[in-house]
């Protein structure tokens, strides 16, 4: 199975969007409890390092980086997305979007990549460490998702080039 990976435009958001639900259906992926739309989704994540991949000209998973902060100082401090669809885990396709993502965010001045992850999500949390992405600590009850108080594990990837 090869997965291709190209940059992802408006053009793909009705089968990203598609999978983005399918993680939040999980209620293990996000705290979200609704996909956004495009344009709030467009505004919220950088330009730069946002993608698809491709089996067979099917998006069958996203990634993309969100700025953390707007002050100046974390300008290089990026949030990590990686969702793929749920017919496709276990086939390497998130470990191809986030070396992607990696090598974009290094290009475009991305010191510091980070991740809050549910403990549940197991999947996601062992491609964050075979990629380099260290456990940094748990944030406990840090929100609710349907009533009910979550923790989330916190990693990180600090780049080696700065």
């Amino acid at each position: 199975m090869e997965v291709q990976v190209e940059k992802l435009s408006f053009n793909h958001w009705g089968a990203v969007a598609g999978i983005y639900q399918e993680g939040i259906d999980t209620g293990n992926a996000t705290f979200r409890t609704e996909v956004p739309n495009w344009n709030e989704w467009n505004v919220g994540h950088h330009e730069h390092s946002r993608f698809i991949a491709l089996i067979e000209g099917m998006v069958v998973g996203w990634s993309a980086l969100a700025p953390v902060s707007s002050r100046f100082e974390y300008r290089g401090v990026a949030e990590v997305s990686v969702y793929v669809a749920l017919s496709y885990l276990g086939n390497g396709i998130g470990g191809v979007l986030m070396e992607r993502l990696i090598s974009s965010s290094e290009e475009n001045n991305i010191w510091t990549l980070y991740s809050s992850l549910f403990p549940e999500n197991v999947g996601s949390i062992k491609l964050h460490e075979k990629k380099g992405f260290r456990f940094v600590g748990t944030r406990k009850k840090i929100a609710q998702l349907h009533g009910v108080w979550r923790d989330t594990s916190l990693y990180e990837r600090r780049s080696t080039l700065f």
